[in-house]
């Protein structure tokens, strides 16, 4: 009878923990300060291309909603080597965007020579879907394909509509 109870115990507790792990596992959209102490939203995630580089997928914005939302692609150094303006092209099934490259207009990116980032606005992509549907990303010259799930396209919606707290 101990063992029996013990066992049903050992069950109950994985279950509570099988249940309440997706949830404490999933990322979020976090307050922060930009480099001028301005309140920001922002999502980090880190993301693969086909080829298996990793790269970090950086939404945010700066102040309140309906103010501009930057995504910034980041990898190791040396390799965003991109003639500016370069547009990120994205996808979802048959529909198609171009991100406007807006690298230059970034101060510290503009003359930063590590040549690790790029930024692209996100606006007119966010404004545009309907639901948070798997992305393909293609950036030329840096990375054929990134695919960029469902519950990433969920947070940038966020990044764009939560306000700051």
């Amino acid at each position: 009878m101990l063992a029996l109870r013990r066992l049903f115990c050992t069950l109950l507790v994985a279950v509570v923990l099988l249940l309440l792990t997706p949830a404490a596992a999933s990322a979020q959209v976090h307050e922060h300060q930009d480099e001028n102490g301005a309140p920001m939203l922002r999502s980090l995630e880190s993301l693969r291309d086909l080829d298996y580089q990793s790269w970090q997928a950086v939404a945010y914005r700066v102040g309140e909603p309906g103010n501009p939302v930057v995504l910034r692609i980041v990898g190791y150094p040396g390799k965003m080597r991109l003639e500016h303006p370069t547009s990120l092209l994205v996808q979802a099934g048959v529909k198609e965007w171009q991100l406007e490259d807006i690298t230059l207009e970034n101060a510290l990116l503009a003359t930063d020579g590590r040549e690790a980032a790029a930024e692209f606005a996100l606006d007119p992509l966010l404004n545009d879907l309907s639901n948070k549907r798997p992305l393909r990303l293609f950036l030329p010259g840096v990375f054929n394909e990134m695919p960029v799930p469902p519950y990433v396209v969920a947070e940038w919606r966020d990044v764009q509509t939560e306000p700051l707290s």
